[in-house]
């Protein structure tokens, strides 16, 4: 029984996001050799505040909707002419229509921006609510130009302190480095892992009293645990990607960039380099959904990049 090819999921409403959305869907699709689905949710415009007055003003909505959905797949087609694009037209909101749609989807992939609703899909909980909700990876196109075009030739992916495998045997790299990888990989380009580390300072109270040798001797102690904690982050990052490269694929190069400081603060960095920033996000246990995070509700706002938000258990 041969193996169901899950498509790539692309919302649009018509804005220019969302075209920026559908052309990374596109060759999101084209690299992995499956299929676009585009959706359009046929409510979307109840939120621009055009509210149908008779049902004779119906076929209009609907003849609006048919016509985005055509010119969407025409554009995906001229993009990466074998592609095979499907269109969906939704009677729902948009959350609903694509979280439905990330059932059964390879990724699902929105723009940071776009009409009606989608003005503030990722300035309120409606748009974090699909990175939240969703059962498949999304991606959000956001950031500069260079860098949602491709133009970096490089991946980055942010691996947290829990994800570090056994002291025995290694794990196999998480959902969201395997991710990162394949992206790599099928781009020719970079994968960047960074993880962030910061070392609890010596406490502030008593530090005036201390002088001469206990200063000395506090200065020494701090730069040891600098240097412990250095030392452990770059482990963690030998450890975590050490089996990702599969056998008889083309190799990654890969960066190891332990640093110290926020995650936040190294993540968005590190996304002014990069054409994707992919971060794990993991189910919590008796809740739908997972739970995002402050560093990944940051990442989603300010990243200079399309953001990979990927399921992790």
């Amino acid at each position: 029984m041969g193996t169901v090819e899950l498509p790539v999921v692309v919302g649009v409403d018509g804005s220019d996001a969302a075209s920026d959305a559908l052309d990374w869907a596109a060759e999101l699709a084209g690299r992995r050799g499956l299929p676009l689905r585009v959706v359009h949710a046929s409510l979307w415009e109840r939120y621009e505040g055009y509210v149908a007055g008779t049902a004779a003003d119906r076929p209009a909505e609907r003849l609006h909707s048919e016509a985005v959905l055509a010119t969407a797949a025409e554009r995906a087609g001229r993009r990466v002419p074998a592609l095979k694009v499907m269109t969906d037209l939704a009677a729902d909101d948009a959350v609903t229509a694509l979280l439905r749609a990330g059932q059964s989807a390879e990724a699902l992939v929105v723009g940071s921006r776009g009409r009606g609703e989608f003005a503030s899909l990722l300035l309120g909980s409606v748009g974090l609510g699909i990175a939240a909700r969703a059962q498949c990876p999304v991606v959000v196109v956001r950031g500069r130009p260079q860098n949602v075009h491709g133009g970096m030739n490089r991946v980055v992916v942010g691996i947290a302190e829990r994800e570090r495998p056994g002291e025995r045997e290694p794990a196999p790299p998480s959902a969201a480095v395997a991710f990162a990888l394949r992206e790599a990989r099928l781009r020719g380009g970079e994968l960047e892992a960074v993880h962030a580390w910061r070392c609890a300072g010596p406490e502030d109270h008593g530090a005036r009293e201390n002088h001469g040798a206990h200063e000395d001797h506090r200065a020494r102690e701090n730069h040891r645990a600098r240097q412990d904690h250095a030392r452990r982050a770059a482990e963690l990052l030998d450890e975590t990607l050490g089996g990702a490269t599969a056998a008889g694929l083309p190799p990654v190069p890969v960066a190891h960039r332990p640093v110290e400081g926020p995650a936040r603060k190294a993540l968005l960095d590190a996304s002014a380099h990069a054409d994707l920033l992919v971060v794990g996000a993991r189910r919590r246990q008796g809740h739908f959904g997972m739970q995002l995070g402050l560093v990944n509700h940051a990442v989603l706002h300010h990243a200079k990049c399309p953001v990979a938000v990927v399921p992790v258990s």
